[in-house]
């Protein structure tokens, strides 16, 4: 039976089209290949996307007083730019409310650096109201963009700059971290029904309705945004290109955010939820294991995991727990290396096959479907 190959999506030509190359062969001369569903891919992503590394003054402390926690820490990321430059398609910002501003504008770790540092925040960033994107008040804060809205006004702009691109998820971690007993910290402020409400706001601030795929457009006519994923009705990657996926991170939240707003109605961000509960449609497994995320994404949530974690597969060079990721078939497998930051140590990274920016799901993805050129 002789094969034709077909493209899953009409590209414009020239170097957008390059990005991914992923086509599906067609039985025969009549036939139509079934076009591949946002939860039918996989793609590469980085955690903690903003961590620029810690200041030589906190490095130095950890290093005396904890060396564990100056292991774990010890990474650091490229700008948003750079990394969606290199293939990333996952990015995840840690973010902290600050609705009057100026909670987070001093900084101990900023102070323990002395007169001879570089001033923090020169530009009084820290000093108005929004959320700010950091890994931990007072002790990890330093990050390649600031506040959220900038971090999300950078991310739009690689994506104007690059039309029918790859489509993006970005993961959004509400941190609530306590102040720690003996150091100085900042107390958080918690995420509210106003706060949440206040997230969605500088999303939409930022990213038109036409450039995100939000639960509404999962959830379509089906009673819950759960049977919609069950029922398949995720966008096709070729709608999906050019468009942003916000994803929520932490379930604490989960009870507000979706009060008055059953199955996620007119909500922007996808919770990570319980797979039985009706705003289901995406979950995390950060830890595995592999069979049971196999299992979620072949019911049809969107999964992400993580291939390393605390510096350990850097350090080591252990590829274990990356390879079972990239076989679990999680949509979003996500590293502190992803292939243009490799561990200094060892040289770890992760990528897909061939360099690919995303790629048909080892899992999910229909039997014809067929990666191409980067």
């Amino acid at each position: 039976m002789r094969l034709r190959r077909m493209e899953v999506l009409r590209r414009a030509a020239g170097p957008a089209a390059a990005l991914c190359g992923l086509v599906v062969a067609g039985a025969t001369a009549g036939e139509t290949p079934p076009p591949l569903r946002l939860d039918q891919i996989q793609v590469i992503g980085t955690h903690n996307s903003y961590h620029a590394g810690l200041t030589p003054a906190v490095a130095a402390l950890l290093r005396q007083k904890n060396p564990k926690a100056f292991d774990e820490l010890d990474y650091g990321h490229p700008s948003l730019t750079r990394q969606l430059d290199g293939g990333v398609r996952q990015l995840e910002l840690d973010i902290y409310a600050d609705g009057q501003g100026g909670r987070f504008a001093h900084p101990f770790g900023a102070a323990m650096a002395g007169r001879d540092a570089a001033p923090f925040d020169p530009d009084g960033v820290m000093r108005r109201p929004g959320f700010k994107v950091m890994h931990l008040q007072d002790i990890d804060y330093v990050s390649n963009c600031q506040p959220f809205t900038a971090c999300l006004a950078e991310i739009r702009a690689w994506s104007q700059a690059h039309p029918g691109h790859d489509p993006l998820f970005i993961l959004v971690e509400t941190k609530t971290q306590p102040p720690i007993p003996g150091v100085p910290m900042v107390a958080p402020e918690p995420f509210t029904a106003d706060v949440l409400d206040a997230l969605d706001a500088e999303i939409r601030s930022v990213f038109p309705r036409d450039e995100m795929i939000l639960p509404d457009d999962v959830r379509g006519t089906w009673p819950t945004l759960r049977e919609g994923v069950r029922h398949g009705n995720w966008p096709t990657l070729a709608t999906a290109r050019g468009k942003v996926v916000f994803l929520l991170d932490q379930t604490n939240v989960t009870a507000t955010y979706t009060a008055g707003h059953p199955s996620l109605q007119g909500r922007v961000l996808f919770t990570n939820a319980d797979p039985a509960a009706p705003d289901a449609a995406f979950v995390e497994r950060n830890d595995g294991p592999a069979a049971e995320i196999a299992d979620l994404v072949r019911q049809g949530f969107l999964v992400r995991t993580r291939a390393d974690a605390d510096t350990a597969e850097g350090r080591t060079g252990a590829t274990a727990r990356r390879d079972a990721a990239l076989a679990s078939g999680a949509q979003l497998v996500s590293t502190d290396y992803p292939a243009v930051e490799p561990a200094r140590w060892t040289g770890y990274s992760v990528a897909l096959p061939g360099g690919a920016t995303l790629r048909c799901n080892p899992v999910t993805a229909p039997g014809r479907c067929r990666e191409g050129g980067r």
